[in-house]
């Protein structure tokens, strides 16, 4: 083969594995959803709790950056796990400049996955309407969750069957406060916290918390080269990409790759509801 053939077919080569993986990233990860299990040990969990699970969803970002129908049909699959409690951890919209899309959001509520002990959500950034300054969105987003059976923590807690929810509102948003938040922590309870940036883990607020942190918010960046770290990650610590991380005293973190995306485009970053199974630590 002569060198110019050889430059010619390698070109087009790249050329063609080029196209291959953009339309994969456009229109084939993105809608990959993946069930990713975790095994979850809870300090003082009751016994009646032991085995039973807990499915996190996180980031639907309802709007018009993609078809909204892939979360319900992400719904419907995750209604065969039937789990025992459902955490929703954040932005259940996009907001930029577009106006809210309110009925949709109602639409795809309507097929939300239901815990059969609880079902318990938190607020993200997207919640807090056009840089995450409006009140009245996140308001009104709070007032559909519950309407559809969602039961919205905003720096508060709840206890359900022996094990103690306590729910961030959102970092970036105007009512956040992790203080009041933590005061319905009982060092003796089993105890689970839902904030959607996981940045609030390395905030002075933790005392002697030790138990799972539950967090969403990164996409896991969305988009990962083999090998390295995502590019782009919306915290300002790097090491809060997405999965299991352990941090200082005995706390755990775990970051959801998010079900819905900014942008429709997704690469080696599939799209995830994750199921713990609860045993005792």
């Amino acid at each position: 083969m002569s060198r110019r053939k050889f430059i010619k077919r390698t070109f087009w080569g790249l050329t063609g594995i080029g196209i291959l993986g953009g339309l994969y990233s456009w229109q084939i990860e993105p809608f990959n959803l993946e069930f990713v299990k975790v095994k979850m040990p809870i300090k003082n969990l009751p016994n009646e709790l032991i085995g039973k699970t807990l499915m996190q969803i996180s980031d639907s970002h309802i709007g018009n950056r993609f078809d909204y129908n892939f979360v319900i049909d992400s719904f419907k699959k995750a209604k065969e796990y039937n789990p025992d409690f459902v955490v929703y951890t954040g932005d259940y919209v996009s907001t930029y400049k577009d106006k809210v899309q309110y009925d949709k959001l109602k639409e795809v509520l309507n097929h939300s996955v239901k815990g059969q002990i609880g079902t318990i959500g938190v607020l993200g950034n997207h919640d807090y309407g056009v840089n995450w300054s409006q009140k009245e969105v996140a308001d009104k987003i709070s007032e559909i969750l519950t309407s559809k059976g969602v039961h919205v923590l905003r720096n508060e807690n709840i206890e359900l069957s022996g094990l103690n929810f306590i729910g961030f509102d959102d970092f970036w948003g105007l009512e956040f406060n992790p203080e009041k938040a933590m005061k319905g922590f009982e060092k003796s309870k089993a105890n689970i916290v839902l904030c959607h940036n996981p940045d609030v883990c390395d905030i002075n607020i933790w005392s002697d918390y030790n138990s799972w942190i539950l967090s969403g918010h990164t996409h896991g960046g969305q988009v990962k080269p083999p090998f390295l770290p995502p590019p782009m990650l919306p915290v300002k610590n790097k090491k809060y990409s997405s999965g299991q991380i352990k941090l200082s005293n005995d706390r755990t973190l775990y970051i959801n790759r998010a079900l819905g995306h900014l942008w429709q485009v997704r690469f080696n970053v599939k799209p995830e509801i994750t199921i713990f199974e609860s045993e005792n630590a």
